[in-house]
């Protein structure tokens, strides 16, 4: 199952076992905290985009243009 797969669906605990197979053998529990708040994020991003809620690409570019100049 590839990483993107499993974040598009609702996360449940075998996804989130899934995920924790893909870190270190230690790690604390703040990365797994930073981590799980990503991939809730993601899937949030991925349900807008699913909805027509997102910007296109094209927009997101010309916007980011601005910032840097």
């Amino acid at each position: 199952m590839s990483y993107l797969a499993v974040i598009i669906e609702m996360l449940n605990k075998e996804r989130l076992k899934a995920h924790i197979e893909d870190f270190p053998e230690e790690f604390s529990i703040d990365e797994l905290v930073e981590r799980l708040i990503f991939i809730e994020k993601l899937e949030q991003r991925i349900q807008e985009s699913k909805e027509g809620l997102a910007i296109p690409h094209e927009q997101a570019v010309a916007e980011m243009r601005t910032w840097f100049k």
